[in-house]
């Protein structure tokens, strides 16, 4: 017995840490266009500023109607939970069910789309800055999926810039973000420990880059100049297709069929890492839903859509997998993104649903540690426009959660080399 409980305690011990660290849930099959943004932000990775509203919505595909609730939790930089109490971070109460809904119109697929904004009646603010996850459970108590969102403060100033790499070997395919923390108002005791930074691009936060340390101060201003230590791969503008017009073909769908929904057969693409630049305006890999004759609310009457990718690749990818990404599905290798290959027209394809809108998406290889390389069907280039987002988080001594500080954003389009 007393084996079996030494046994329990030590199992528990090794993994505690990694249970204290929480990540996003992803959503089960009939979840579908999870909307999460601020008031001006596409994205769905949200960084508000204390007082903004928050928006969430979302699609349910099985017409139940169910009821569904939301909790809020604050964490500290390393997503895991922070030390403060419901009370200390949000005025007002949550694990309140969601009762805005309404069910969709006119479409072949039927679904229910519900909506929250933050604050509202029972959430009326959130006090503190700092990471938040917001998570959203069915009447059972168990968790359906949830989100991550930023709140920052602007106590600091965060001039940010993009240059090209100054290594030979990378010069033609990363692009470097350097950026300066500038507090004249604000004593930043010890920076080398209780500040810390976060670098993404085009608001992936998979990809983000959280080890810097500022090089060295002048005056009330921390430098960050890295080259390789905060370089990102430049990628490839986005590949796209827009389905406002379900029964439409388009530039980017071949042809349309009609089964139980509407079928977008997508033209076949290829590989792009053998070819020039080429600059093509993008939404750096977003969505958008829209529908080209909706009568009053494009939410409930925009269908649904199975969107055929095909994608004709040479290359021997080994045990590795090619997978279609982007932000429709908050950045998500899973199942639903999965290309399999067919003999038959040698090409690798995939089936997903879309709720009609514009998309961006790429393709992407996969290995098996999960490691993603977005370079090696799409190319990597220095003169790709990307959106970059610094966020700064700071502890002072004695407190007890990581502040955010402040923002800074650039993007590559002003990408020089000095």
């Amino acid at each position: 017995m007393l084996i079996k409980i030494l046994t329990s305690l030590l199992t528990t011990l090794i993994f505690l840490p990694i249970y204290a660290q929480v990540y996003e849930k992803i959503e089960p099959d009939f979840i579908k266009t999870i909307q999460f943004h601020g008031i001006t932000q596409q994205s769905q990775l949200p960084i508000l500023r204390l007082g903004d509203q928050l928006f969430l919505s979302f699609d349910a595909l099985n017409g139940n109607e169910a009821d569904y609730y939301y909790k809020i939790t604050h964490h500290d930089f390393d997503w895991t939970i922070s030390d403060l109490s419901k009370g200390e971070y949000l005025n007002g109460i949550d694990d309140i069910r969601i009762y805005e809904y309404d069910n969709s119109f006119n479409t072949l697929q039927i679904y229910s789309h519900y909506k929250l904004k933050i604050p509202n009646r029972d959430t009326r603010r959130i006090l503190k800055s700092g990471n938040y996850m917001l998570s959203i459970y069915d009447d059972s108590g168990d968790l359906v999926f949830s989100r991550r969102f930023m709140v920052s403060e602007s106590a600091v100033g965060v001039p940010t810039f993009v240059k090209r790499s100054r290594d030979l070997d990378d010069i033609s395919s990363k692009q470097v973000v350097q950026f300066v923390i500038d507090a004249p108002n604000m004593r930043l005791v010890n920076p080398k420990e209780n500040v810390k930074v976060m670098v993404l691009q085009n608001s992936n936060i998979n990809s983000a880059i959280t080890d810097l340390k500022p090089q060295y101060t002048i005056g009330s201003q921390l430098i960050y100049r890295y080259d390789k230590e905060s370089s990102f791969f430049g990628g490839n503008e986005f590949l796209f297709f827009d389905n406002k017009d379900i029964r439409g073909a388009t530039s980017s769908i071949r042809f349309i069929e009609l089964t139980d929904i509407y079928n977008n057969i997508l033209f076949t693409n290829g590989p792009r890492y053998n070819r020039p630049y080429t600059y093509n305006p993008d939404i750096n890999g977003n969505y958008e839903v829209r529908v080209l004759d909706a009568n009053k609310d494009i939410n409930i009457e925009a269908d649904y859509a199975r969107l055929h990718f095909n994608l004709q690749y040479f290359e021997d990818i080994g045990d590795s997998e090619l997978h279609v990404y982007g932000n429709f599905n908050n950045w998500t290798i899973d199942e639903t993104t999965l290309m399999t290959y067919d003999k038959y027209t040698d090409t690798y394809r995939n089936n997903r649903l879309f709720k009609q809108g514009f998309y961006n998406y790429k393709y992407v290889l996969v290995n098996r540690d999960g490691s993603v390389y977005e370079g090696e069907v799409s190319g990597d280039f220095w003169q790709t426009e990307n959106e970059y987002t610094v966020i700064v988080y700071y502890r002072g001594l004695g407190a007890r959660y990581d502040r955010i500080i402040g923002i800074g954003k650039a993007n590559s389009t002003s990408i020089n080399n000095q």
